[in-house]
């Protein structure tokens, strides 16, 4: 069984004949084409059809298509002669939009295969009957969801185009979606509810659509339905004070309306765009934004469209060695433009192209005969590539030569914020128009032409131009040609503002905590018998025996020749005090003490004991805070602190007094970013004094070096360095020292913990005018 598109090929010829045919031919064949082109699509949808399921014996007809309006919805009733069984199964077709219907078993009892309706949103329904079934096309001005329900002998078909309900049934009814972006993965493990949303417009006309995340472990897809962005926001729900729909064509973006709801565990966002756009999307910590900005469109581009590619209405050819010139004419009857073909134009070609758009199949027959194109409104002009060049070569050739010709004129620009040597070096080239630090010359500056001191590298001003600068009034005057003069002006405009400022305060704080404890003792034996007149010692024998704490004290006890006179030092055998540790807290510090002594009623023999302690704890803070103001991406350095000298010899033998700095210094370089945060290059000095060797001080130094980015007025923790000493030291007398709770007599005990931290803050704040003027 042949096909109607078999018989739509084999019928092209008969309006060419073999050749080709004239030109007349030509326009009857294009005319033909667009009366056609609806037939050709059905008989694709027929085609798709054919590789269905076996019909079934045909014992149901359609008797009659009718459409009506309901409120926001269209219904199309389809009458037929015995009730169905079940609804039929359909598909949805974005571009074009339509919906197709397939009734297996079905006939059609129309006489006609087209209705046209123009109810709403419908335009009209197809009818074709091929292999067995019905297929019902219902042909769209935009692309819609659909419901099916089966009453008795009637099938209605609920046409609506709200975009809560097309995002809904676009899923269960497989409706044709583009690929979905996943713009972020899910992390969350329960449902969390979205905070705000809204709506903004750029300053070029961007629509910027912000939704406040409840955290920054939101998922989130992206994809395109229609012309339609869904936006789904992953195990998320909606506070019913944001389950709306916005209206925000008052604000003359790409976006129309923002539908939000509810649907199932995500949150789904439908935004209705207009014209032709560029989408972009992004998200900083819990803030999601996606972005609508108007594509500009290009005047000479064959068809507008959004997004590369080709974006003409579709048609099919196939001819058999027709003339190129005719072939170019049938594409200007179908595209209604005004084709030009150049003479040099000639030759056959033979092509078949099925449903291609049509700039995409001018292309390729251009392709195919070295041919070329140019476009200037509604003119078309079609030549060879060569021919094309060769006229584009000299139209800028006599461009260039008009330039030469063209008479001069001078002009005065006054500037207010940026340094008229400046722009002298981006107009002339010189120093690849960077801004230079030196200071400007008090006389004007003359650099007519090329004449520099630098190699230019992007000179602005024309051969002929010349620059004057001023900078007692920091003006510029220029001499060049009215083309370059508008690019002068357009590009003061852009540079010739004020630069914003950043006020940068940096948080220095360190913290410390110390703790030391020490227990000692001294025990001592003093006999005075012999000291009082009596007979020191105790017997041994016919030999007697002094006990005291070292030497010299049995010298003083017993009287012996040449001693010195008796002291409480001379008995003491454990003097093991309490002391602090070199570098703890009880460092130098004095213990507390305690005496005890054990004597005889006649107060000649003593046993004498000296507890001591002492504990201390000490806890401090030092909070430095500098603070400096400075422009968009210019570097700051603030410093407080003191210059230790010290002297060092010199080659000559002599000796010279240099400095070292212990300084407090803060450098920063801010750039401020488009969405109002602030990213800074930062270097932190925070050094003191410390020991000196052999003359030379040493310096403490505590530094950060890193860049971040911090929101407006936020507050960053840089970084930070924690250091903790411990530190336990015992002296004991051996043996003695170890015996349980009496050994506490033949020893001391010292500890000791310090513990630093320093800790950096930053908090950069955009400036102002109103800070400034406070």
């Amino acid at each position: 069984m042949k096909t109607p598109m078999t018989r739509k090929r084999r019928a092209a010829p008969r309006f060419l004949g073999p050749l080709g045919g004239g030109v007349g031919r030509s326009l009857a064949l294009g005319a033909q084409i667009r009366r056609h082109l609806g037939a050709a699509l059905l008989a694709i949808s027929a085609v798709l059809g054919a590789w269905s399921a076996p019909a079934l014996a045909a014992n149901n007809a359609i008797q009659n298509v009718s459409a009506s309006r309901m409120g926001t919805e269209t219904v199309v009733q389809i009458q037929l002669a015995e009730p169905l069984a079940a609804a039929p199964n359909g598909f949805v077709i974005d571009q074009p939009a339509r919906i197709v219907l397939d009734f297996p078993g079905v006939d059609s009892g129309l006489d006609r295969q087209t209705v046209n309706f123009e109810q709403g949103n419908l335009r009209s329904a197809n009818v074709v009957q091929a292999q067995g079934r019905t297929r019902v096309v219902l042909n769209l001005r935009e692309s819609a969801t659909y419901k099916t329900q089966v009453q008795g002998n009637r099938l209605l078909v609920l046409l609506n185009t709200t975009h809560e309900q097309a995002a809904a049934t676009s899923a269960a009814t497989g409706a044709s979606q583009a690929k979905t972006v996943h713009f972020a993965d899910n992390l969350n493990t329960q449902q969390v509810a979205l905070r705000a949303l809204n709506f903004k417009r750029g300053t070029d006309g961007a629509g910027r659509v912000v939704v406040a995340l409840p955290n920054n472990q939101v998922g989130v897809d992206i994809h395109q339905q229609g012309q339609n962005i869904v936006v789904d926001f992953l195990k998320t729900s909606l506070p019913a004070d944001l389950r709306r729909r916005l209206d925000v064509t008052d604000f003359a973006t790409p976006v129309t309306s923002i539908t939000t709801f509810q649907m199932g565990d995500n949150v789904r966002m439908v935004i209705q765009p207009n014209g032709d756009y560029e989408q972009s999307a992004y998200q900083a910590d819990d803030q999601f934004v996606i972005e609508l900005r108007r594509t500009q469109p290009n005047p000479d581009a064959l068809v507008q469209g959004n997004g590369p590619g080709f974006h003409g209405e579709k048609l099919s050819l196939n001819f058999q060695n027709i003339d190129v010139r005719s072939l170019l004419q049938v594409f200007a009857d179908f595209t209604h433009l005004n084709v030009v073909v150049s003479d040099s134009v000639t030759g056959n070609l033979t092509l078949r192209l099925k449903d291609v758009p049509w700039d995409q199949a001018l292309q390729v027959i251009l392709r195919a005969k070295g041919l070329g194109e140019r476009k200037e409104g509604n003119v078309l002009w079609i030549a060879p590539r060569e021919e094309i060049l060769a006229r584009e070569k000299a139209d800028l050739e006599a461009k260039k030569s008009l330039r030469e010709l063209e008479p001069v004129r001078a002009e005065t620009f006054q500037l207010n914020y940026v340094k008229a040597a400046t722009v002298v070096s981006m107009l002339t080239g010189a120093a690849g128009g960077v801004q230079q630090g030196a200071a400007a010359a008090p006389a004007p500056i003359a650099l007519p032409g090329l004449a520099s001191t630098a190699a230019p590298t992007s000179r602005i001003l024309s051969p002929r131009g010349t620059v004057l600068a001023d900078p007692r009034t920091n003006q510029i005057f220029v001499t060049d040609i009215p083309s370059k003069l508008e690019e002068v002006a357009k590009l003061i405009a852009k540079i010739d503002k004020p630069v914003r400022q950043v006020m940068i305060e940096a948080r220095i704080v360190e913290a410390s905590d110390q703790f030391g404890r020490s227990l000692g003792v001294k025990l001592g034996f003093l006999d005075a018998r012999g000291i009082q007149g009596g007979v020191p010692g105790y017997g041994s024998g016919n030999n007697r025996i002094a006990v005291t704490g070292d030497y010299l004290g049995v010298a003083n006890q017993t009287n012996q020749p040449g001693s010195s006179a008796a002291t409480l030092a001379d008995s003491q055998f454990v003097n093991l005090p309490a002391f602090g540790l070199a570098g703890s807290l009880l460092a130098g510090a004095t213990p507390s003490s305690l005496g005890i002594s054990l004597f005889n009623a006649a107060a000649n023999r003593f046993i004498n004991l000296e507890l001591s302690a002492m504990e201390a704890d000490g806890k401090g803070k030092i909070i430095s805070s500098p603070r400096v103001i400075t422009a968009d991406l210019s570097k700051a350095t603030i410093e407080q602190g003191t210059e230790i000298p010290y002297q060092q010899a010199t080659s000559s033998g002599a000796t010279a007094v240099t400095f070292k700095k212990a300084v407090l210094s803060l450098d920063v370089t801010p750039q401020i970013t488009p969405d109002g945060n602030v990213i800074m290059t930062v270097e932190i000095h925070k050094d003191s004094p410390g020991a000196s060797t052999a003359g030379v001080p040493s310096i403490n130094t505590n530094t950060v070096t890193t860049q971040v980015q911090v929101e407006n007025g936020g507050t960053v923790v840089l970084g930070g360095i924690y250091t903790s000493q411990e530190q336990n030291q015992t002296d004991k007398v051996p043996l003695l020292g170890d015996i349980p709770v009496l050994g506490n007599l033949f020893k001391n005990n010292s500890k000791m913990y310090n513990k630093n931290e320093l800790m950096v803050f930053l908090t950069p704040k955009i400036v102002t005018n109103a800070d400034l003027s406070q």
